[in-house]
């Protein structure tokens, strides 16, 4: 039965109103990605207990919804209310999630012991040894800071961030100047004659490696890269 349909619930100064739906549309719903709500629907009920098959009450979704119309309740529960997932779907949403913020603290938090990034096989073994809980629905930045604060028993963190002075040769400057604007703020950009490009980026200091790999990689080793503070 739970393969069939999932639960979607909303709470309203008490009263509890519940419908049954699609699990993978209704997720796909929920994130923004489908638009049609009558496609997720299992039925047009409007439930206060859907697993005994109680009905909400007209007064109840009257003063709740301020109408009996069961699409515009269901969009309002869906919008709202929270969606009970699937096993199978809140492991790959959990996961993923879990992969963002990895990758958010190693390029936004250094070790300020060496002002180089945490690995991210170390900042996910400190996940694992702080207990940390993912919310699939929340973005990333909405957990973070409370990661973090949980993290710092274990591991050294600090948000720093650096400028750096990159020379980039001629023949590469195309190529370099799309990393450039697509890793940090360009604090100045000084053009040479001979179509070289000096320029001032700051960077979250995680992203340091990352930059220099791939200046690296276009221009074939040969930009020049130094840490000014």
């Amino acid at each position: 039965m739970a393969d069939k349909f999932s639960i979607a619930k909303y709470t309203f100064e008490g009263d509890r109103f519940e419908i049954l739906v699609k699990p993978d549309p209704a997720l796909d719903y929920k994130l923004g990605k489908l638009k049609d709500i009558n496609s997720i629907l299992v039925s047009d009920e409007i439930y206060s207990d859907a697993g005994k098959g109680t009905r909400a009450s007209s007064e109840k979704l009257q003063k709740a919804f301020k109408t009996e119309d069961a699409t515009t309740i269901a969009e309002k529960i869906i919008e709202k209310g929270d969606l009970n997932l699937t096993t199978d779907q809140r492991r790959k949403m959990t996961s993923e999630k879990r992969k963002q913020i990895i990758t958010f603290i190693a390029k936004t938090f250094v070790d300020p012991r060496s002002h180089l990034p945490h690995p991210p096989q170390r900042i996910e073994q400190a996940m694992t040894d702080a207990r940390v809980s993912i919310d699939p629905f929340k973005n990333v930045d909405e957990q973070t800071k409370d990661i973090i604060e949980k993290l710092r028993s274990i591991i050294p963190l600090k948000s720093e961030n650096l400028v750096l002075e990159i020379s980039v040769p001629a023949q590469y400057v195309a190529q370099s100047y799309t990393v450039l604007k697509s890793t940090g703020v360009l604090k100045k950009e000084d053009w040479q004659p001979n179509g070289s490009l000096k320029a001032i980026l700051e960077i979250p200091a995680g992203l340091r490696p990352n930059v220099i790999d791939r200046l690296g990689a276009v221009t074939k080793g040969t930009a020049f890269v130094e840490v000014l503070k």
